[in-house]
C-alpha cells in the first residue's frame, strides 16, 4: 500500500482524530470527506452516502426501538419481579444468587439485546443482591454480572446482529434463531462453572423459597415472562419484521410498567426517553460514520483485495474462521464492537462468500467474537461499567472473570468448528443455508 495515498491519509487521520478523543462515528466521517478531497471528487457523496444509508436501510431502526424497550423495562418493577421469578428457579443451590444472576441474563436477552443494557439495567440489583452481608465478594459478583451479560446480544432479539444484517445482508429472523443454542451453551458452561466454584469456596445456600408463594410469585412475573414469547413469536410467525417487532416490544414494556405494575413515573418516563435518545444517537452516528467509510473502502476494492488474497493463501473454510476469531479476538481488545461490525467485518464478508461459508453462521460467530471483546481487556466496556457500579478493581474483576472467559472462548470454538450448533434450529425452521 503507498504511504501517501489518499486512503492511507484517510486512515492517518482517522487514528489521529480518534486518539485525540474524537468520536469514531465523526472521525470516520471527517477521515472520508479528507479522502475525497484529495481524490478530487464531490465531497458531498459524503452526505450521500449518509442519508441513503441512514433513510434506505428499515433494519436500523429496530436498534433504537430496543434500547426504548430495554430503558422502559429498567424503569418499571419488570426487573424486580423477573429476578424474584429467578431466585425461585435456581436460588435455592449452591452458590444460587449466583445462578440467579445467569438465568435472569437468558431471561433479559429476550428483551433488551444489549450486554451493557443488561449489566447497566440489573447489575446494580445484582450487585447489591449478591454482596449483601459478605455472601460474596464485590469483584467476582461484578465479573459475573459482566460475563452473563454478554448472553443478552446472542440470545434474540439481538442488536448487534441487527447491524451485522445491515452489513451482509443475511436474514435477521434467521441470525436471531442461529443465537439461541449459542446463547443457551454459553449460559449451561457459566452456570457448571459457578457451581464448580461454588463448592470450592463454599458459596452461601439461599434460604427455599415456600412451595406456597411460588405460584404468586409467577403469576406477578407473568406479564414480563410473556415479553420474549410475544416479540419471537410475531417475528417468527410472520405478523411482523423484526423492526415492528422491536417496536411492539417497547411499546409492551410501557404498557406493562405503566398500566399493569404501574411502576412509572413522569419523571421516570422523560429520563428513560432521554436515555435512549442519547444511546440511539451516538450508535446512529457510528452507523452513519461507518456508511461513508464502507463507500470509501468500496471504491478503493479493499473487500474485493482483501479476498484475491486470502484465496491465494489457499485457506480452508476452517482455517479463514480460525483467522478470522484471531482477529477479531485481538480487535476486541482495543475496539469498540459495534465499530468492528461496521469497518472490520464487511471486508471479510466476501472472503466468507467465496468460500462457501454460510453468512448466518457466520454473523453468529462474529457475534460471539464481538461479545468476548466487551469482557476482555484492555479495552473490555463492561469490566469498566461493573467496576464502577462495583468499586472493585477492575484487575480483581478480570481475575474472577478469568474462568468464565475461558468458557467463552470454548463455546466460540464449539461454534466456530461445528456449525450444526448454530444452524441447526434456523433449518429446522425452513432456512435452506
Amino acid at each position: 500500500m503507498n504511504l501517501a495515498s489518499p486512503f492511507s491519509l484517510s486512515i492517518v487521520a482517522i487514528t489521529v482524530l480518534a486518539f485525540l478523543g474524537l468520536p469514531i462515528g465523526l472521525s470516520m466521517i471527517a477521515g472520508s470527506i479528507f479522502y475525497l478531497m484529495l481524490s478530487g471528487a464531490d465531497m458531498g457523496i459524503a452526505a450521500e452516502q449518509f442519508l441513503n444509508g441512514m433513510y434506505s436501510n428499515y433494519v436500523i431502526l429496530a436498534v433504537p426501538l430496543f434500547v426504548l424497550a430495554a430503558e422502559f423495562m429498567n424503569i418499571g418493577s419488570m426487573t424486580e419481579r423477573l429476578l424474584s421469578f429467578c431466585n425461585v428457579l435456581v436460588g435455592r443451590f449452591r452458590g444460587g444468587l449466583a445462578q440467579v444472576n445467569v438465568v435472569q441474563s437468558i431471561i433479559f436477552a429476550g428483551m433488551s439485546g444489549s450486554a451493557i443494557a443488561d449489566a447497566a439495567g440489573t447489575g446494580g440489583m445484582m450487585q447489591k443482591l449478591m454482596t449483601n452481608g459478605g455472601r460474596y465478594t464485590p469483584s467476582f459478583a461484578a465479573a459475573l454480572t459482566a460475563v452473563t451479560a454478554v448472553i443478552g446480544p446472542i440470545i434474540p432479539p439481538s442488536i448487534p446482529m441487527v447491524i451485522y444484517a445491515l452489513v451482509s445482508d443475511a436474514s435477521i429472523g434467521f441470525l436471531f434463531l442461529a443465537g439461541i443454542v449459542p446463547g443457551l451453551l454459553m449460559a449451561g458452561l457459566q452456570m457448571v462453572q459457578i457451581a464448580i466454584t461454588a463448592r470450592r469456596k463454599n458459596f452461601p445456600v439461599e434460604e427455599p423459597v415456600p412451595l406456597r408463594e411460588i405460584p404468586g410469585i409467577t403469576w406477578r412475573a407473568l406479564p414480563a415472562l410473556l415479553m420474549p414469547v410475544l416479540l419471537l413469536g410475531c417475528i417468527y410467525s410472520g405478523i411482523t419484521t423484526p423492526t415492528e417487532a422491536a417496536a411492539l416490544a417497547a411499546a409492551y414494556a410501557l404498557i406493562i410498567s405503566a398500566f399493569v405494575y404501574r411502576s412509572i413515573s413522569f419523571a421516570a418516563f422523560y429520563r428513560a426517553l432521554f436515555v435512549s435518545a442519547k444511546t440511539s444517537v451516538s450508535i446512529g452516528m457510528l452507523i452513519a460514520g461507518a456508511l461513508v467509510f464502507n463507500y470509501v473502502v468500496t471504491i478503493e476494492n479493499i473487500p474485493e483485495s482483501l479476498r484475491v488474497i486470502l484465496t491465494g493463501w489457499d485457506m480452508s473454510p476452517t482455517t479463514f474462521l480460525i483467522f478470522v476469531n484471531i482477529v477479531l479476538l485481538l480487535l476486541g481488545c482495543v475496539l469498540e464492537g459495534t465499530a468492528i461490525l461496521l469497518i472490520i467485518v464487511p471486508v471479510f464478508i466476501p472472503t466468507a462468500q467465496a468460500l462457501g461459508i454460510d453468512l448466518v453462521h457466520f454473523g453468529v460467530v462474529v457475534v460471539v467474537n464481538i461479545m468476548l471483546g466487551l469482557v476482555t481487556p484492555p479495552y473490555g466496556l463492561l469490566l469498566f461499567i461493573v467496576a464502577k457500579i462495583s468499586g472493585a478493581p477492575v484487575r480483581d474483576i478480570i481475575r474472577d472473570a478469568a474462568p468464565f472467559i475461558f468458557w467463552m472462548v470454548f463455546c466460540l470454538g464449539v461454534i466456530t468448528f461445528l456449525p450444526d450448533t448454530v444452524l441447526w434450529l434456523p433449518r429446522l425452521m425452513g432456512y435452506q443455508g
